[in-house]
């Protein structure tokens, strides 16, 4: 069988009658060939590709849709998050991007989601451009060498970027569009040239699966390995710490993004083969494994040079803020190998509360951690986004609503069952604003949230005492070593204590406003972690003096 017929009996259950040119599991170096030859991009003075992304710098969370058909009917979580589009409208648009595609120069790539046998998927993935292709090479699991790739995808990606929607007749909302199929098991994507919708676009297509079909709870989250073999896994939100504090020199990174927790004792695995990191102020001080690892065979998106070189410019936010870097994990030190871990021991959830209200670390029962979970809180604050001059609450359930095919109950009952399972620890470690909130207070020392996890990993917390907080009930540990005492205690570090309480009330008063979309399906045992100072005042008892008492 000639060359070009293997991969057409690839991509005929995929609908291709014939391919003009295409290239199967091609390696880094001929995709980076490629990618420069086709102008998709340049080399940097390290060795990466760089290449733009063009119109969409991010992902388009609006154009973002599920096929609604017999089997995803009654199962998805419909509205802003899982916008419904008509299967027949799917068939249509498929057929157009295969006939757009036959001819074109493909590059065609096989791989899998997913570290652990038990759960993983594999993945056939049609791109239009070749720099593409090597993202995907560098994002997924990589399958060993000389091994058969002839397989059923469980799930395909055809990405053409050059390809627009006619949103009248093809049921889009503008040109581009990200389509997720579960019955025909395709995503489509059209119209931007943002990689990063096809990495999500496989974990949103985890995150359907996994609980619906094997009791698997899918995470956004990093997690890494102590030497005594306990894991850890780190949630949180943009600008929170994750990445930053799940690689720890002491500790076996199992991945920086994505994972799921296996039932029983089957413990957790990377869905990832790869990191796809922000760079925006990269310097090798801060982020010297990221720096590090950005070189031939990594991908760069939407950077600049310094002018006259082929140094990047990682303070160049001229394109968008949202520049970042795509490696295979093995460029970082330190990893776990495989990509899986035990049974988690701790959980963090991080978050960056420019209130300075919250603890800058606490402990959480099953009621708070399933609440806080479903929260998925932190704050945006000035320079993060176009139009943001001041600090914004922002919530996005299981800190990452928007890859949520199911109800975030789901994920959130899920994430109680395993701390009825498990001896897991929960914590709560506010990575923001201490003292006051954003300008007024200062930012958390990097060292002292350093250590703090560091105390709940090791130990150290198991026999101290701890209080309820008396406006969100987290539990505040009484003393931590090498913490100033009184940094524990948020109202303490603040200069005007009234002033504490009333931004105490207001931040709960958040919370409570932004859990009304999921008070209907959430059980009594959630609903139990609500903040203090708000089922108070519900009853008439004045928040401030609750929280001075």
């Amino acid at each position: 069988m000639s060359a070009t017929a293997n991969i057409l009996s690839r991509l005929q259950p995929l609908g291709f009658r014939r391919v003009a040119q295409a290239h199967l599991n091609l390696p880094p170096a001929a995709l980076v060939e490629a990618a420069l030859c086709r102008k998709e991009g340049v080399l940097t003075d390290t060795g990466a590709l760089m290449a733009d992304t063009g119109q969409f710098t991010g992902r388009s969370p609006k154009d973002r849709f599920v096929v609604r058909d017999e089997n995803t009917a009654e199962s998805v979580w419909w509205g802003d998050i899982n916008i419904p589009f008509e299967a027949a409208k799917f068939d249509q648009l498929h057929q157009k991007m295969v006939a757009y595609l036959e001819d074109k120069e493909l590059y065609v790539r096989e791989g899998y989601a997913g570290a652990h046998p038990a759960s993983q998927l594999k993945l056939r993935i049609v791109n239009e451009l070749a720099w593409h292709n090597l993202f995907c090479y560098n994002l997924f699991l990589r399958p060993e060498a000389g091994a058969d790739t002839s397989w059923a995808a469980d799930f395909s990606i055809i990405s053409a970027p050059g390809f627009e929607a006619d949103p009248a007749v093809d049921g889009t909302r503008q040109k581009n569009f990200a389509i997720l199929n579960f019955t025909k098991k395709i995503i489509l994507i059209g119209g931007t040239a943002y990689a990063g919708e096809m990495k999500k676009g496989i974990f949103g297509v985890l995150n359907y699966l996994l609980p619906h079909e094997q009791d698997t709870l899918p995470m956004h989250c990093s997690a890494n390995i102590g030497s005594h073999g306990d894991a850890a896994v780190f949630f949180g939100l943009s600008g929170t710490g994750k990445t930053t504090l799940s690689t720890d020199p002491n500790r076996h990174l199992v991945g920086d993004d994505e994972h799921g927790w296996l039932p029983g004792q089957g413990g957790i695995f990377n869905f990832e083969g790869g990191c796809y990191a922000k760079v925006i102020d990269l310097s090798a001080e801060k982020e010297p494994e990221i720096w590090n690892a950005i070189k031939f065979g990594s991908i760069v998106e939407n950077t600049r040079f310094i002018p006259g070189t082929r140094t990047v410019d990682y303070a160049n936010k001229s394109v968008t803020e949202n520049t970042r870097t795509a490696y295979p994990i093995n460029y970082i030190p330190n990893i776990a190998v495989p990509s899986t871990g035990p049974v988690p021991t701790n959980i963090f959830f991080l978050t960056a509360d420019a209130t300075g209200v919250l603890p800058p670390l606490s402990k959480l029962d099953k009621s708070h951690a399933m609440y806080h979970f479903l929260s998925g809180y932190t704050a945006k604050v000035a320079g993060t986004e176009m139009g943001i001059t001041e600090p914004q609450a922002t919530f996005s359930a299981c800190f990452g609503a928007v890859f949520l095919p199911l109800h975030p109950t789901k994920y959130a009952e899920m994430l109680g069952q395993k701390m009825d399972d498990h001896p897991v620890n929960v914590w709560l470690v506010n990575t923001g604003w201490t003292g006051g909130g954003y300008g007024t207070g200062s930012r958390m020392k990097l060292s002292y949230t350093r250590a703090l996890i560091t105390a709940a990993l090791t130990g150290q917390l198991d026999e101290v005492k701890f209080r309820p907080h008396p406006v969100f009930g987290v539990q505040v540990p009484g003393a931590v070593p090498g913490i100033p005492t009184e940094l524990l205690d948020p109202r303490r570090t603040w200069a005007d204590s009234a002033a504490y309480d009333e931004a105490a009330a207001k931040l709960a008063g958040k919370f409570v406003a932004n859990f009304e979309k999921y008070a209907a399906a959430a059980n009594a045992e959630i609903m139990a972690g609500a903040p203090v100072v708000a089922q108070a005042a519900q009853d008439g008892v004045a928040a401030a003096a609750l929280v001075a008492a």
